[in-house]
């Protein structure tokens, strides 16, 4: 029974879908000025694993998942100006570097990618009803405004009172809006700004009016659950509920969902601060299923500490699994997820408590601790733990490469551009001096290979290597 942490009430709840034949999820995507950074990632990995989790739980064909894109905001603007080019050309770019950072990461497509601008017609059509309802009012500028003060459970995600908000909130010069709290729907067109037709003039919308119109226009008014950064919970998502639930009077979403963020020597990773890390940057230096596994070793809610060491650690984790695959007959092809007692029973139950991927984890390093002390008596079983592990890890988009494509890769260690040939052929004639006796060239070559970062593992089968 999958409970979730569910940040609207603050607590664990049992989920239970408004339709089970159609499990309906949204997720706040990237706003695509910039290259995606390691904070980025953990988002698309952490509910790329709910995605699969909840195609588990209910099949993949009763589950939708929407992904937004923004490629339309101040930041889109001032990127696209500072470039000298036209902000299609760069929110395209960034698109398409974001779709290659989540294919690298094993990142299911979703269900659905609306971008912002393909929904004029709706968010246009939401505040118009929003004026219509009395939540929206146009200033005397021509932007158009929601009224806080009409949307009694503003503050409800975030525990914020509206009145130390206001109190606290910064004074904004010739800004013609009737409370500090209100917030823009729609900007009147400023010179050299990209802008759309509206009935309150050229303009273009504010952001969180985007993602009310976009998820329930693909969603519906009332669906299952809403995720994003915890950096979302406030104003964004606060927004987004006062919105969508002033234009439809209904329940906007029964489960908000937030990851925790990276952090970078205590501060959270952020473009605003510098202190990031593009994925591509990261890539150079580690395998993608490394950087998977690392934003996977913490529970999604909890902070998430980024460093080499830390990717490292997941590297030696990745190893450990794969050697333990390794040589075991995996034949997986169409075959339901196997249950062997324990295993599958505690995997399961930590996915069902809030999506617990660490505890998760722990039970497949018991799997192949096990496989590795029956291998040599019961190679059978062995070989059908290993297809427990491979498939529940699975699950977590992880382990799905054969394991010589992982322990025999380029393992991106820097300075080694010794090829797989050179490295045979080197074994070859490490086990030649052997069978002569020559235990110093053996030695000798073994040492060789060790400082081009190849590890050897000699076995009843032969020689194998993997790469440090």
């Amino acid at each position: 029974m999958l409970h979730i942490h569910n940040n609207l009430t603050g607590r664990k709840e049992l989920f239970k879908p408004i339709d089970k034949k159609n499990v309906r999820m949204y997720v706040c995507g990237m706003t695509v000025y910039d290259l995606c950074h390691i904070g980025h990632g953990r988002v698309l990995v952490v509910f790329d694993v709910i995605y699969r989790y909840l195609c588990q739980i209910y099949g993949s064909d009763h589950v939708t998942y929407v992904r937004n894109v923004t490629d339309i905001d101040d930041k889109i603007i001032q990127r696209a100006n500072e470039n000298n080019e036209d902000f299609r050309v760069l929110t395209q770019r960034f698109i398409q570097a974001m779709h290659e950072d989540a294919e690298t990461l094993s990142v299911l497509r979703p269900t659905q990618e609306p971008c912002a601008t393909d929904y004029m017609d709706q968010i246009i059509s939401m505040i118009e009803k929003l004026i219509e309802n009395g939540y929206a009012y146009q200033s005397g500028k021509g932007d158009v405004y929601y009224d806080v003060s009409r949307f009694k459970n503003y503050g409800n995600l975030s525990g914020k009172q509206t009145e130390d908000l206001r109190a606290g909130a910064r004074v904004e010069i010739e800004v013609a809006k009737d409370d500090p709290l209100d917030f823009v729907l729609w900007k009147a067109a400023k010179p050299q700004e990209p802008s759309w037709p509206s009935p309150w003039g050229e303009g273009r919308p504010g952001w969180h009016i985007e993602c009310s119109a976009m998820s329930t226009h693909c969603l519906g008014n009332h669906f299952d659950i809403h995720g994003g950064g915890l950096d979302l919970q406030f104003p964004h998502h606060e927004n987004e509920i006062a919105q969508s639930e002033g234009a439809t009077g209904e329940t906007f979403v029964n489960t908000w969902v937030h990851n925790g963020f990276v952090r970078i020597d205590d501060e959270k990773m952020s473009k605003s601060l510098g202190n990031f890390f593009t994925i591509k940057e990261v890539l150079k230096t580690y395998d993608p299923e490394v950087i998977r596994y690392f934003i996977l070793s913490s529970h999604y809610r909890s902070p998430l500490n980024y460093s080499d060491q830390h990717l490292d650690i997941a590297r030696a984790a990745l190893t450990t699994f794969y050697t333990a695959l390794r040589g075991l007959d995996l034949e997986v092809a169409d075959k339901p997820v196997a249950n062997k007692g324990e295993y599958h029973d505690r995997f399961f139950a930590a996915m069902d408590d809030d999506f617990n991927t660490a505890d998760a984890l722990a039970v497949l390093f018991d799997l192949a601790h096990e496989i590795n002390r029956i291998r040599t008596t019961n190679e059978k079983h062995a070989s059908q733990l290993g297809l427990v592990l491979r498939q529940l890890a699975g699950l977590l988009g992880l382990l799905q490469r054969g394991p010589a494509e992982f322990l025999q890769g380029t393992g991106n260690v820097e300075g080694s551009e010794i090829s797989t040939e050179d490295i045979e052929a080197m074994i070859n004639q490490r086990n030649a001096a052997r069978v002569a006796k020559d235990w110093s060239e053996s030695d000798r070559l073994r040492d060789a290979l060790a400082e081009l970062g190849i590890i050897l593992e000699d076995g009843p089968q032969g020689t194998t290597w993997r790469r440090s």
